[in-house]
């Protein structure tokens, strides 16, 4: 093992059961590759509580919408093999009826998010119908969804190409159009045409193979108190509904990280993997590429290309990434084309802060220090840094900052009473440590003073509170 993957390995170990604690995340598994080789693969806390099973590589987890990236690669398949266009009207294949009659909705622009169209909650219908919790539309057949979707023509927010929103229904849209075109399930084609291919032996979209397979996750949820709810996989057993199998499109493909390794590396190679072309290179670098822009993040401009996300400038390469849920389950997968490494993780539950940490692991193959080129773990060791107890002289008045939601909160103790207020940042990066709480358009300072991690003073108006716990 080189020394990069060494310290990769360390940074794991260490950071992921601390981010597990912090966001009460009950089992995790991770598998890491670089240059063609697995180099770590793992798995933390337990696939199932109640039986304190392992999580482990092989652990079967809901991927969600990772799931996407597969769908649009069985697209450019299809593409490929001259069986559709990515410039069709969607309507040609599909029975989609609402947008611009002179400029439709084409299947690049599902592709892509950009349609369009915002989201119509389809996915709300069907996972919190899986877990128990029914909103009472009418779902059960491609009719309904698609009674559901085209009585939204008044939600059409713009022509395809303008704007960028994330769509679920999109994506079943396009699984619809994979059934119609190879005349084959939907399920199946992935199957068939991607799954097994790869060897990706574990991975499928039948819940009725995953309820068989002894090394299947405990999905979870949380309850009003905290507590670890089990919860059944959201996702109906798409074999029994064999027209409306297309639902699964958005987030229904179920897989373990040592599979998912096995998919990025074939992403990494562009279309190759073991001697099986799955797609040629160049339109496999078309999916990666960035085609609807986004709002900037942390590293400048991003976007989504077809089915993965794209962010051209990570520590002076190209990302591309995708994250999914299905609220009792999620999953985050990303990979550098250029230096040829790639990070699957999924776990039990929602609330794990994956982008954090596989940017962290790639980080640290590239031989960085993730807590300093990494702003989320630069920032999340700051805040952590100012978090805590606090009092002024002779501890007449105390105070509390705590981290809810990425945002600090400063929590003013009196016995007549507590008042919580939002810390909000002077600078994105938090390097001034200079905040103010904001009430009717009037920002009041606070500012902290670090003169060592163990003597932290907090200035609020006329106060002058000591860190103390």
């Amino acid at each position: 093992m080189s020394s990069r993957h060494q310290e990769a390995a360390e940074f794991i170990e260490r950071m992921v059961p601390q981010l597990m604690e912090e966001a009460k995340v009950p089992g995790l598994s991770v598998a890491v590759t670089h240059e063609g080789e697995t180099i770590y693969e793992g798995g933390f806390g337990s696939r199932d509580v109640g039986r304190s099973l392992p999580a482990t590589p092989d652990t079967l987890y809901g991927i969600g919408s990772v799931t996407k990236s597969f769908v649009a690669l069985a697209i450019m398949q299809l593409a490929e093999e001259g069986r559709l266009s990515l410039g069709d009207p969607a309507s040609d294949h599909i029975p989609l009826r609402i947008g611009f009659p002179d400029d439709p909705v084409t299947i690049r622009s599902l592709l892509t998010h950009s349609s369009g169209i915002p989201a119509l909650g389809t996915s709300t219908i069907a996972l919190h119908r899986g877990i128990g919790i029914d909103t009472w539309i009418p779902w059960g057949t491609a009719e309904d969804f698609y009674r559901h979707v085209n009585a939204a023509q008044e939600e059409v927010a713009a022509p395809p190409g303008r704007r960028f929103f994330y769509f679920n229904a999109g994506y079943r849209m396009l699984g619809h159009v994979i059934q119609a075109v190879s005349g084959k399930r939907f399920d199946e084609y992935i199957t068939e045409s991607i799954l097994r291919p790869l060897g990706m032996g574990r991975s499928t979209l039948s819940k009725a193979e995953y309820l068989e397979d002894g090394s299947r996750m405990t999905p979870y949820r949380r309850g009003p108190d905290g507590e670890l709810i089990p919860t059944e996989f959201p996702y109906p057993n798409v074999g029994d509904n064999p027209e409306f199998a297309f639902i699964a499109a958005a987030g229904g493909i179920i897989s373990t990280v040592r599979d998912l390794a096995r998919y990025l590396e074939m992403n990494i190679n562009g279309g190759t993997l073991d001697g099986h072309r799955l797609l040629n290179p160049e339109p496999m670098g078309e999916m990666h590429t960035l085609h609807a822009e986004r709002p900037p993040n942390h590293y400048g401009r991003h976007g989504y290309g077809y089915g993965w996300g794209v962010t051209e400038d990570f520590l002076g390469t190209r990302m591309v990434s995708h994250g999914g849920s299905i609220l009792v389950s999620t999953a985050h997968v990303a990979f550098l084309p250029r230096e040829r490494m790639g990070v699957a993780m999924a776990s039990n539950i929602s609330g794990f802060p994956y982008e954090w940490a596989i940017q962290g692991i790639l980080a640290t193959l590239m031989g960085r220090d993730p807590h300093e080129a990494v702003p989320a773990l630069r920032m999340r060791r700051k805040m952590r840094l100012l978090e805590g107890r606090y009092e002024i002289y002779r501890g007449l008045s105390k105070a509390e900052v705590v981290n809810r939601g990425g945002l600090l909160h400063l929590i003013q103790r009196s016995p007549l009473g507590d008042v919580t207020v939002p810390l909000i940042p002077e600078d994105d990066g938090l390097e001034s440590n200079r905040f103010y709480v904001w009430s009717m358009g009037v920002r009041q300072p606070v500012e902290f003073v670090v003169d060592a991690p163990d003597r932290i003073d907090m200035y609020v108006e006329r106060n002058r509170y000591h860190k103390v716990g």
